[in-house]
C-alpha cells in the first residue's frame, strides 16, 4: 500500500478519514501532533493554517508516496493557493470530505482542489465509508490484498 500524507485545515476530516481508511469505528479525536501510521500520515490542521508550521508539512510529504489535500464540502474558503501541488515532488490527489452534509457544495470544493493543481479528486463521506474504497484502490500496490477480497488461505 502506498503511504499517504493527509493535509488540510482543522476540521476538514483528516483524522476521520484516517479512521475510515484503517477500517476503525469513527469517533472524534483532535489531532494535536503528526501521527504516523503504517501507511497514513495524519497532520494537524494548524500546520496548514500557520505560516511557521506550513513548511514543516513538506518534510512529511517526503516520507509519503502520495499527498492528499483535503477540502471539506462545507468549507466557506480554501487554504490552498493556485498551483500549490508543484511544491510536492509526489503525486498529489484531492479529497472532498463531508459530501453528504446538508450544506455540502461538492463541486465548489472540487474546483478549489483543481485550482490547487489536483488532477485526481475523490469524494468521501468517512462516516458512511462512501468513497473510501476508491482511495484505498488508488493507494493499492501490486500484491496488496484489500479487506473486501478473500484470499485462498482464508477460504
Amino acid at each position: 500500500m502506498k503511504k499517504i500524507c493527509l493535509i488540510g485545515r482543522s476540521e476538514a476530516g483528516k483524522t476521520t478519514l484516517t479512521q475510515a481508511l484503517k477500517g476503525e469505528k469513527i469517533h472524534y479525536h483532535k489531532t494535536q501532533y503528526v501521527n504516523h501510521f503504517d501507511v497514513i500520515v495524519d497532520t494537524p490542521g494548524e500546520y496548514a493554517q500557520t505560516k511557521g508550521l506550513g513548511s514543516a508539512l513538506a518534510l512529511y510529504t517526503y516520507e509519503s508516496d502520495v499527498v492528499g489535500l483535503l477540502v471539506s464540502a462545507i468549507e466557506p474558503y480554501c487554504l490552498f493557493p493556485p498551483c500549490i501541488t508543484c511544491m510536492a515532488n509526489r503525486e498529489v490527489i484531492g479529497i472532498v470530505t463531508k459530501i453528504n452534509h446538508p450544506d455540502a457544495n461538492r463541486e465548489r470544493a472540487a474546483s478549489w482542489l483543481r485550482l490547487a493543481g489536483c488532477k485526481t479528486i475523490f469524494y468521501v463521506d468517512s462516516k458512511t465509508y462512501e468513497g473510501v474504497p476508491d482511495i484505498l484502490e488508488h493507494l493499492r500496490e501490486e500484491g496488496d490484498v484489500m479487506p473486501w477480497e478473500k484470499t485462498t488461505e482464508s477460504q
